[in-house]
């Protein structure tokens, strides 16, 4: 029989003749072998994994149709924060169903990242406007995690020269989102922060208050007026923070010029599918008096080598890896892809387009609460932009419309016993108005469009709270109000960075493989996209079909137990995790035990996310191998065996190696009362091998955005779920909306229920297509590839560590800390690496001026074969360098990247020539060469002249020019 067209060959790069060829080159008979080298042997797994058999693509797209089927894609007015949208078909297709724009990585390596960096400028400068506030960051997971930052920032910045800590109170509105202020439960308490939850009206600021929380509109939908609250607030030396629908500001007033400290929310609404909860760009804006303190990435404007304009991210270095145990957030991962769906979404309406979207939305509100009232339906909410609470009367009434909303295929929210609230959005029709009025009525009635117009005193909602103000006024909200203008922008950006479909990303730690155009597909789809995540669980069958297979398949995978999908990050992951290990604690009586042992290796959030759970870091040493120093570990969990809550590892270690005492550590940790919470950044290399639960951890989380093929789309979205063993089960996060969890779980961590779950699609596709031999063999090929490029770099580079056995595990470190005695560094190699077509590795993490690289399984050995051939050239051009005095200061390395301006200007002043510079070997001439569109930029600079909104039209004007 003709063999089937099978996924797994489609994902792993490398043949069978290419395996061969790579394992003589290694020094191996066999890949077994090299495996058996490489991951010590008392934790292989014994039998293969019970995952379901492998399925085509056709196979899977046709499957997974008939679950599709099981969504019911209603009419949704529930509102809550999420809303029907129109996603523009130029930014649909051009963006995020484009693996150009979803396959790019965080842009650390600003030179290639310049596209996504304009993006997220106008994200920043388009919230900035909206809000009226003078800075914002370049996004955040969703709403309920941005309203948590900035209570977390306030109470740090009251509480900094206060030891005591007096300054504990949080007052939020009892009219914030329940699952915003289900979050703010969650961080709140291992704080010490007391949120206490009222009417606003009743607000006392005593010396214990640092802060409040206010929604506008609110969950409800009343439009009310704050600015007297906000100015006693300010008076009382009180931070004002203020959860704001971002649409909502386009007609009212915003937050900015009534007094608010921070204004947070989500952009989802900006031309973002619901998707059932995720992804979507929550928002960031503050005062500049923050500007340092500020959570996540912020995107500035700086110059390159040459002067010319060129933007980075600001402030690069984040407090999180910096400052490790002292940060106040862990914040890693940000939402960037849908921040630039989200941007661009702005550019293509312009201030005229969006202010007319909010208007007509407030327009259809306000005609079907005149309709309904006429009809004896009073809507209690005075003031409103686009959500009515409606007076049913009474229960029984209510119930009957709702069913009868049900069984119209519309989702109406239930609000106390007799109040029905309904929220419209850009999607609402005049029809669509028609029927909601049969609806509560049983009568036909015919809305005339004349009735949708703007008139001066048209607003439902006091005067002194109508926007004034101008926004969006920049050019580049302005300019692109055509499809061909906005298509050739999008495009242009494009061009300006390296994504994964130009060539391999080889970033240690951060697994760019390949993310399949079949695994992306169904994230587009109608019965996945649309549904709201607080939809009647009866609508979503499809997706809890999903959801419920991905965990058992998730837990048959890292050997646990119990799986939760809420994380919506691998730092929220971590945080997670360790917030079930301290629910344990506290269940069993010892809530004492608050010390986490973590080595001196671990990524900067290891350390973050601790403290953020209310636990004291304790460092544990590593040997001169780079792993962990058994006798160090054993010493400092004696040492505290009292008082023991966790230790937190990454396996393999960061480092890149197996280590072979992991089985001791973990019972080290038991003995002495603690439990084991394993970081999954590195678990590509133990699918099928190995896992968490057979190395004797307790928890890890896994980042779904790495292992599991969620694309990284230019620095988010990520999931991060959590996996743990029957003991810690009972503390999986719960949601206020919705049954999940354990039975005593710990506060939510998402603002939904399972986090972005449109993209757990994504790593479903990925599992259902490989079967269990597939995701085995992936992991296997990862480690022979590492292997491979090893091999091939003996000689001209040192691997800094390496397993008992000579052996890599996915990733490798190279040791570039020698160049400095020749005045180079890891970044002038990495910045190298772009003139010969690739994004350098990670750079000096986890060990300042190294590279870490990690190929994965999914590049073919040409692809690698070249990235090896461009490390050995750059080997023999440092060689030189470190031959000739005269390119001491002035050589092909610390110039680079080399910019096609300079390659073709009229003078020529470095001492090698152009050829050089541009084409130092043969294949760059045959399509793998990417020109950069700024030549080094000036970080410091950057920091130094803090610009993070779109600079003047000055800036723009070549660019403008399409």
């Amino acid at each position: 029989m003709i063999q089937q067209d099978i996924f797994e060959n489609r994902h792993i790069g490398i043949s069978k003749e290419e395996l061969q060829e790579m394992l003589t080159v290694i020094g191996v008979d066999s890949l077994e072998q090299l495996i058996h080298e490489t991951v010590p042997n008392d934790i292989r797994l014994k039998k293969k994994l019970k995952l379901p058999e492998a399925l085509t693509e056709f196979d899977f797209l046709k499957d997974l149709k008939k679950t599709a089927s099981l969504n019911q894609v209603f009419k949704t007015y529930l509102g809550m924060g999420y809303h029907g949208t129109i996603t523009p078909s130029v930014i649909l297709r051009n963006i995020f169903e484009n693996p150009g724009w979803y396959t790019q990585y965080t842009p650390y390596q600003a030179e290639i990242s310049q596209g996504r960096l304009e993006a997220l400028l106008n994200f920043q400068t388009m919230v900035s406007d909206l809000t009226a506030m003078p800075i914002a960051n370049a996004s955040l997971l969703d709403e309920g995690t941005a309203a948590a930052e900035a209570m977390s920032m306030f109470f740090a910045l009251k509480n900094k020269r206060n030891k005591n800590n007096e300054i504990h109170t949080f007052l939020v509105s009892d009219k914030v989102h329940q699952h915003t202020i289900d979050i703010l439960m969650t961080r709140a308490e291992p704080l010490g922060i007391q949120v206490v939850i009222q009417n606003w009206k009743d607000f006392t600021f005593d010396q214990h208050v640092f802060g409040i929380l206010l929604q506008y509109p609110n969950e409800e939908g009343a439009v009310e007026d704050y600015k007297k609250l906000s100015t006693k607030a300010k008076e009382s030396e009180i931070y004002v923070t203020v959860a704001a629908d971002i649409l909502s500001l386009a007609i009212l007033t915003p937050p900015g010029e009534w007094g608010a400290d921070a204004v947070v929310g989500n952009t989802q609404r900006l031309g973002v599918p619901m998707g059932f909860g995720g992804p979507h760009a929550a928002y960031f804006a503050t005062k500049e008096d923050f500007k340092r303190q500020i959570p996540g990435r912020i995107i500035g404007v700086s110059i390159d080598r040459l002067g010319n304009r060129a933007l980075r991210m600001a402030l690069q270095t984040r407090e999180q890896h910096i400052r490790r145990d002292k940060a106040t957030s862990n914040i890693c991962t940000a939402q960037a892809l849908l921040a630039i769906m989200a941007s661009m979404y702005v550019v293509y309406h312009g201030a005229e387009g969006i202010r007319n979207i909010a208007t007509r939305i407030h327009l259809l509100a306000k005609e079907l609460s005149s309709q309904l009232k006429k009809r004896g339906f009073k809507n209690l909410n005075k003031g409103f932009f686009d959500t009515l609470k409606i007076d049913c009367n009474n229960s029984r009434t209510r119930n009957t419309i709702y069913k009868r909303a049900l069984k119209a295929q519309l989702n109406l929210r239930k609000i106390d016993k007799q109040f029905l609230g309904i929220a419209l959005d850009e999607t609402t029709t005049i029809s669509d108005i028609e029927q909601l009025i049969e609806i509560f009525t049983k009568e036909k009635v015919q809305v005339k469009s004349s009735r949708i117009e703007l008139k001066k005193d048209n607003y439902q909602f006091d005067t002194s709270l109508i926007r004034t103000s101008e926004y969006l006024t920049h050019p580049i909200f302005n300019s692109f109000h055509t499809e061909t203008k906005m298509m050739r922008y999008i495009k242009r950006l494009e061009n300006k960075d390296l994504s994964l479909d130009h060539s391999m990303i080889p970033l240690g730690s951060c697994t760019m493989k390949l993310n399949a155009a079949t695994q992306l597909r169904p994230v587009s789809w109608a019965e996945f996209a649309h549904i709201h995540p607080f939809a009647p669980s009866e609508q979503t069958l499809g997706y809890q079909k999903i959801i419920s297979e991905l965990e058992n398949y998730l837990c048959e995978i890292t050997g646990f137990d119990a799986c939760s999908l809420q994380p919506n990050s691998g730092a929220q992951g971590e945080y997670a995790g360790l917030l079930t290990i301290r629910a344990y604690h506290h269940e069993n009586g010892n809530a004492h035990r608050n010390i986490v042992l973590i080595p001196s290796s671990a990524h900067g959030t290891n350390p973050a996310s601790a403290v953020m759970a209310a636990m004291k870091v304790v460092v544990v040493k590593c040997d001169d191998a780079g792993n962990i120093d058994v006798e160090d570990l054993q010493q400092k969990a004696e040492l505290h065996k009292d008082n023991l809550a966790a230790l937190m590892i990454t396996y393999p270690s960061t480092h890149g190696v197996f280590e072979t005492a992991i089985k001791n550590i973990c019972q080290i940790i038991h003995k002495n009362g603690g439990k084991v919470y394993m970081d999954g950044a590195n678990m590509n290399a133990q699918c099928g091998l190995t896992n968490p639960a057979t190395i004797g951890a307790d928890v890890c989380h896994l980042n779904l955005h790495k292992t599991f093929a969620i694309p990284h789309g230019g620095g988010g979205p990520g999931m991060g779920p959590i996996c743990v063993n029957q003991s810690l089960a009972p503390y999986l996060p719960q949601h206020i909306h919705v049954a999940t969890g354990g039975k005593k779980g710990i506060h939510a961590v998402s603002s939904a229920p399972y986090g972005s779950a449109s993209i757990l699609l994504i790593s479903y596709a990925y599992i259902r297509m490989l079967g269990a031999e597939g995701v085995t063999r992936s992991t296997e090929y990862a480690i022979l590839n590492a292997n491979y490029i090893q091999s091939k770099l003996e000689g001209a580079y040192n691997v800094l560590y390496l397993g008992e056995k000579g052996r890599s595990a996915h990733e490798l470190i190279i040791d570039l800390r020698h160049l400095r005695s020749i005045h180079l560094g890891a970044e002038d190699v990495a910045k190298r690496l772009i003139d010969y077509g690739f994004h350098a590795p990670t750079l000096s993490f986890p060990v300042a001026g190294t590279i870490m690289i990690e190929p994965t399984e999914s590049e073919d050995k040409d692809e690698i074969d070249r990235f090896c051939d461009a490390m050995l050239q750059i080997r023999k051009e440092i060689d030189e360098i470190a031959s000739e005095e005269k390119l001491k200061d002035n050589n092909v390395l610390v110039n680079a990247p080399h910019t096609i301006e300079e390659l073709t200007s009229d003078s020529w002043e470095f001492p090698y020539g152009r050829k050089q510079a541009a084409y130092p070997l043969p294949y760059l001439k045959e399509g793998g060469k990417f020109w950069v569109s700024v030549a080094r930029v000036n970080n410091a600079h950057g920091d130094r002249n803090l610009i993070c909104t779109c600079p003047p039209i000055e800036a723009y004007e070549e660019e403008l020019d399409v």
